[in-house]
């Protein structure tokens, strides 16, 4: 017994008179001791087995709910946000490069403010404020 118990247990070995440490003899069987109060303590965790599937199970099937609504938000998001080259006809781009390339000079503002219409003396205009 004393072989087997090397090769399976090293450690035990390593102690003082090759045994568990107390240097009298005590029969091991598998690794545990015979006055050990419960033997299959390490695998007590198996008693449980179907209550921790359950809950794993539970745990997978919420992170894949939210991985679905996160997913149907990202579509969503996409769906409302203007994007030109895909929510605009066809001729509108071209209208819109015109556009961008209007410019007002600055050697005419003078011209411009003399023939004005408008009031320079005006109170600023403020949406949804009346005077």
């Amino acid at each position: 017994m004393g072989s087997v118990l090397v090769l399976i247990y090293p450690e035990v070995a390593k102690t003082p008179g090759g045994g568990s440490g107390s240097g009298k003899d005590e029969n091991v069987v598998n690794g545990h001791k015979e006055g050990d109060a419960n033997p299959f303590a390490e695998y007590m965790w198996m008693e449980n087995e179907e209550e921790y599937n359950r809950q794993v199970e539970e745990e997978l099937l919420e992170q894949e709910f939210l991985e679905r609504c996160f997913q149907e938000m990202l579509e969503e998001e996409d769906q409302d946000w203007f994007i030109p080259a895909r929510d605009l006809p066809p001729g509108v781009g071209q209208i819109q490069q015109q556009l961008s390339g209007l410019s007002v000079s600055d050697g005419n503002a003078e011209d411009i403010a003399r023939k004005s219409s408008l009031n320079p003396e005006a109170k600023e205009f403020v949406p949804g404020v009346k005077y």
